[in-house]
């Protein structure tokens, strides 16, 4: 197959290698940002992409320098903040990052540069990271007033453990890949000339093992890496919790302040 687009073209979806598809957020105007089109895309296509064994790894990737600079909520409107802010980053970028997890077959991150914010949780979500060497990734939410997702959270430290998802979120600054080497944040930092050809052959290599194996493992990691869960009581006050944020003032204030590139004035309300 040639390139389908996606989302209006910001999604594109081809197939570099044998059994292999790759999905490339491809929106330079917006550095790669995740909208309610390129979220909800991505949600309907990983059902088309279990196909049987005709797909056996995914890769997610970006074009051009930028691998996602997270929600694109920089442009929601003041009088509407609160309600359009929650919508977005509540309902389709759950669906989209449920979609990569629940994803039966492997799924690769190929982090071609920058990596932020909800961008870092897509690749967080995927199996496998390849990361550029020169590719920054980050979580800002304390640097914005937001409180993020314990969905989100679990899947950090699943894959960091408790004292780096700390260090990541509550410092909120960008790493180096380097460093998220050492952390455990990407499996493997190469050339940044490097990145989509490493990380369509690591697909390639997985898609030539047995397909029931691979499936069948990923699924056991998978369940029991979640053998132990919150309590409804517990889940329910983390998303009350996560809720109040929206209709803060800090939060807004973020917003508008990495909008405007100036250091928040926060009231802590």
């Amino acid at each position: 197959m040639g390139t389908e687009e996606l989302a209006g073209g910001k999604l594109l979806l081809d197939r570099p290698a044998e059994a292999v598809a790759r999905l490339r957020l491809d929106n330079p105007a917006k550095r790669n940002a995740l909208d309610h089109d390129v979220l909800d895309a991505i949600a309907e296509a990983l059902p088309r992409l279990d196909d049987g064994i005709e797909v056996r790894c995914l890769i997610v990737t970006g074009a051009g320098e930028m691998f996602s600079a997270g929600y694109d909520i920089g442009d929601i409107p003041d009088e509407s903040f609160e309600r359009d802010a929650e919508a977005l980053v509540a309902h389709p970028f759950a669906a989209a990052m449920d979609a990569i997890s629940a994803h039966p077959f492997p799924v690769v991150a190929a982090i071609n540069g920058h990596c932020l914010g909800g961008g870092l949780e897509l690749a967080v979500r995927c199996d496998l990271r390849v990361c550029a060497s020169s590719a920054k990734l980050g979580m800002p939410p304390a640097k914005l007033g937001l409180i993020y997702s314990h969905t989100g959270l679990e899947r950090f430290i699943d894959v960091l453990g408790v004292a780096r998802t700390k260090e990541l979120f509550l410092t909120g600054r960008n790493v180096t890949a380097s460093h998220a080497g050492e952390m455990g944040l990407v499996n493997y930092v190469v050339d940044d000339s490097r990145v989509a050809d490493d990380a369509a052959d690591l697909a390639a290599e997985i898609a030539q093992n047995a397909p029931i194996s691979v499936r069948g493992n990923k699924h056991a990691i998978e369940t029991l890496a979640r053998a132990a869960r919150l309590t409804p009581d517990e889940e329910r006050e983390l998303v009350e919790l996560r809720e109040s944020c929206f209709a803060s003032e800090d939060f807004r204030e973020g917003i508008r302040a990495f909008a405007e590139k100036r250091k928040p004035r926060w009231t802590g309300k």
